[in-house]
């Protein structure tokens, strides 16, 4: 007997499943606030080199700063120069010299802000880049800080993704929660920038068993019918959490106490595990049959199902546990050994890479839409939500491989075509962007119920640890790849969209898995591909049975010998 038949005993989607996925529902609420919180967290409010002495009238402070500050080719006060010799206010200038301060500018020597800056501090009481001035030349550090928390991210996307196959997807939740708490508090409390990365750093290793647990632990739980409709429900959970972090972000101005706010919420995720359950299927591949059959009763009996003791009695779990033994330690290696998981977890990891590169690309970088912060960061949020209706309508009609790459290939086309809108036009330049995000998110959710039900049960977790190792590796250089608008502005958007083309291109190479039953075994997954190459051999050798038949007898002949010599070998 398969788990799948065991599974559809006490229920495959029911009270059970339900108040499993309510359970499940923090992490993915947490994780945007994380993810996303650079968007406010190291926010760069207008600034301008520290002019001590300044007065504190505003008509004498203009042209205080008229008089020490140039000015740039956009007529803005600059913000990282300074006069190195202050010039006369304008009206010396004009009587004594005949020359206005514009013509002035290019012959007066500059140099960079000796005293630090002064921050416009109507927005924001205090940022990362207020605290530490990683502005100007050191603006680089302040990108630095997103690319090392999701380096963090990528690290703790391998070990927890091995690691809970090793020892339980229950157990490493809460390792998970009890670390992101305790890093997310000392984050808030940092007193250098070097030991706010390393923290941040480490939180975002943290997080990474939310991404890597959640999912399976879910699925592992639902039957074939009911996982795409669940996958849908629960990644919703995620878009709330984006625009819950606008409002967080609009309530709480200063950095500290934003950290502390998206970190709290880990406490009532701990005592939230009481009542999560183990998956029965690692169970059962980890030969424990008494958990597995305590937990598989709990589910028929909240699921109203009536089960007979033959079908959940010991010896019935061991004849379903007993193929699964000699899996029980999972190797990345494993990923690679066959042909068919070779090419699967290749292609999974271009993929990978193209949605989180895009999709971070996107939401980090919040200029030029005419909105605030806090209208976009909503906005963005807001048309997740259809984007998923979207998903969970495609996947079930044209399958999950087509759904991936249309939704990478949309992503790509809205990116390029903000390119051929000018500045003037910034309603084009919000809707295409707001559909761009909404076609990036459309291929992560996608690629998680994809990618899931790609790998066996032994393999799940692993699978999904290096594909979101590869996924990761992109959310870390996005941040960075903002940086490429210095040497020409349109590159940051063209690499993006281009990468976000090629992992379409690479998920038209993975194997289709709507209405197709979990793979448990390595076995499974090969076993799967022979079926579809005999399936292919059989519709081929039908298609020449017919046209010898239309050719006439000996041609048959010939055709049935050619079959049978195919059928020898």
């Amino acid at each position: 007997m398969s788990f799948e038949k065991l599974l559809h005993q006490v229920g495959g989607f029911g009270p059970f499943q339900l108040w499993n996925l309510v359970l499940l529902a923090l992490p993915r609420l947490l994780l945007p606030l994380h993810f996303l919180l650079p968007v406010f967290l190291a926010a760069v409010p207008a600034h301008h080199c520290a002019l001590p002495g300044a007065p504190g009238n505003s008509s004498d402070r203009d042209e205080w700063l008229e008089a020490h500050l140039p000015r740039g080719s956009d007529g803005r006060f600059s913000s990282c120069l300074l006069l190195a010799h202050p010039r006369p206010f304008s009206n010396t200038s004009l009587e004594g010299g005949g020359h206005s301060p514009a013509e002035l500018v290019g012959e007066l020597p500059t140099l960079a802000c000796p005293q630090g800056w002064e921050y416009d501090h109507s927005e924001f009481s205090s940022t990362i880049a207020t605290e530490w001035d990683l502005v100007c030349e050191r603006k680089g550090l302040n990108r630095a800080s997103s690319t090392f928390f999701f380096a963090g991210v990528l690290v703790g996307a391998v070990a927890f993704g091995y690691l809970s196959d090793r020892f339980g997807r229950r157990r490493l939740l809460l390792v998970a929660y009890v670390s992101a708490l305790v890093l997310g508090l000392a984050s808030a409390a940092s007193v250098s920038y070097t030991m706010f990365t390393v923290t941040r750093t480490l939180t975002g290793a943290a997080l990474a068993g939310f991404t890597i647990i959640v999912m399976p632990l879910e699925m592992e739980w639902l039957d074939v019918e009911h996982r795409t409709v669940a996958g849908v429900l629960s990644s919703i959970f995620w878009s709330g959490g984006v625009m819950l972090l606008a409002l967080v972000g609009y309530m709480i101005r200063d950095w500290r106490w934003l950290l502390l706010a998206v970190s709290l919420p880990c406490v009532p995720g701990i005592l939230s595990l009481w009542w999560v359950p183990e998956s029965a299927r690692w169970l059962l591949t980890q030969g424990r049959v008494d958990e597995a059959q305590r937990y598989l009763l709990r589910c028929a009996r909240l699921n109203g199902r009536t089960v007979s003791e033959d079908s959940l009695s010991q010896e019935a779990l061991i004849k379903v546990a007993a193929g699964e033994q000699e899996h029980r330690r999972p190797s990345y290696l494993d990923l690679f050994r066959t042909p068919r998981l070779r090419h699967i977890s290749l292609c999974c990891m271009v993929v990978w890479f193209g949605v989180n590169f895009s999709y971070y690309g996107l939401s980090l970088n919040m200029l030029g839409l005419g909105l605030n912060r806090y209208q976009t960061q909503l906005l963005f949020g807001v048309v997740e939500l259809p984007s998923k209706l979207l998903v969970y309508l495609f996947v079930r009609r044209v399958g999950r491989r087509f759904t991936q790459a249309g939704a990478l290939l949309g992503t790509t086309l809205c990116l390029w075509a903000r390119l051929l809108v000018t500045a003037e036009m910034k309603m084009w330049s919000t809707a295409l962007e707001v559909i761009g995000k909404g076609f990036s998110e459309a291929a992560f959710t996608t690629a998680y119920l994809f990618t899931s039900e790609l790998y066996p049960t032994v393999l799940r977790q692993t699978g999904l640890g290096l594909t979101a190792l590869v996924g990761r590796l992109g959310g870390s250089l996005a941040p960075m790849a903002a940086l490429l608008d210095d040497v020409w502005i349109p590159l940051p958007k063209l690499t993006y969209g281009g990468l976000a083309l090629l992992g379409a291109c690479m998920a038209l190479l993975l194997p289709e898995t709507r209405e197709a039953q979990l793979p448990e075994t390595i076995q499974d997954v090969e076993k799967t591909t022979q079926d579809v190459e005999q399936k292919r051999c059989v519709h081929r050798t039908l298609c020449l049975h017919v046209q010898a038949y239309a050719c006439g007898t000996s041609a048959s002949l010939q055709v049935e010998e050619m079959h049978m010599k195919q059928f020898q070998d």
